[in-house]
């Protein structure tokens, strides 16, 4: 089946899945940093603009809006495009978690940092385990079957 003349469905959903979350993390990343001058220099610093959950979903689904309108008006429902792109934003939050910044969370009308584990940006072990979860979901993405339905009665 091809959802474009020129792209089957298989590579629609994981190209098009792919240059949306690249572009929704560049946009959460490139509105959500300042720098933030120092004694010690100039430091990174997150707000709350785009690094809370609720509006990371908002900023992880902008940029699969063209794509879903020219879904539509070519007659294609692109549902997979639309829980894709929902999961961008909380995504990154997750990951974020787990750093030193953290993400922020509205506590008593102020914004609060919030953090699981505080790893530096360039722990090894740290950075180690999420590039061996992103391996881990992108094999349950490329081969659902192999590992939601094993079947032990060979």
């Amino acid at each position: 089946m091809y959802i474009l003349p020129f792209l089957r469905i298989t590579e629609s959903v994981s190209g098009l899945s792919g240059v949306v979350a690249i572009a929704g993390n560049l946009i959460i990343d490139g509105l959500g940093h300042k720098e933030v001058q120092t004694r010690r220099g100039t430091i990174p610093t997150r707000t709350p603009l785009t690094h809370t959950y609720p509006r990371s979903v908002v900023w992880g689904l902008l940029p699969s809006i063209p794509f879903l309108l020219l879904g539509y008006f070519l007659g294609y429902y692109l549902w997979w495009l639309a829980v894709a792109s929902v999961l961008v934003g909380p995504s990154h939050m997750f990951l974020d978690m787990f750093t030193e910044a953290g993400v922020y969370v509205k506590k008593g009308g102020k914004w609060r940092r919030y953090a699981l584990a505080h790893f530096r940006y360039n722990n090894p072990f740290a950075n180690g385990l999420a590039a061996l979860a992103g391996v881990f979901m992108l094999f349950l993405f490329v081969y659902p079957h192999t590992v939601l339905f094993l079947n032990f009665t060979h």
